[in-house]
């Protein structure tokens, strides 16, 4: 059950590999994102010290959150992978000039898990050509229907 999709994602990069990742969340940030106050529009993957970080993820605060905290609502969250994955994906991301992006942020056995993609940006030639195919799929479906 997806609780928030980066649609812009799809519009700026190729995704040639999806990984999911679970994250270190504080306890107002659940709450918060099970009442869906979140934002991955701006976000992005970061690889620090053979680690990786969700930067930019906007959650935020309810108002009857905690008083004894001061909520951060774009602090730095740590994203939880095997060292082996992490590994490979730093290979790839160093190497062959792909980034990491949050893809979908979606519930799994009551768990809240991120979905990262390993992506190689888009040209603007590029992001014409992808805007005509959803146009063309879209008026052939039209003309299927008025036939």
């Amino acid at each position: 059950m997806s609780i928030i999709q980066n649609k812009k994602a799809f519009h700026d990069y190729f995704i040639e590999e999806k990984h999911e990742t679970g994250v270190v969340f504080e306890g107002w940030e659940v709450k918060a994102i099970r009442a869906g106050r979140v934002q991955l529009k701006e976000a992005y993957v970061v690889i620090r010290n053979s680690e990786l970080f969700l930067i930019g993820c906007h959650i935020s605060p309810l108002l009857a959150a905690s008083t004894h905290i001061q909520p951060d609502p774009v602090r730095t969250r740590k994203l939880l992978l095997h060292a082996e994955e992490i590994k490979r994906l730093i290979g790839k991301v160093e190497r062959a000039g792909y980034t990491l992006v949050p893809l979908d942020m979606h519930y799994k056995a009551g768990k809240i898990k991120l979905e990262i993609g390993l992506a190689k940006g888009k040209k603007q030639h590029d992001k014409r050509e992808s805007e005509k195919q959803k146009e063309w799929v879209r008026d052939k479906q039209r003309l299927m229907r008025a036939k």
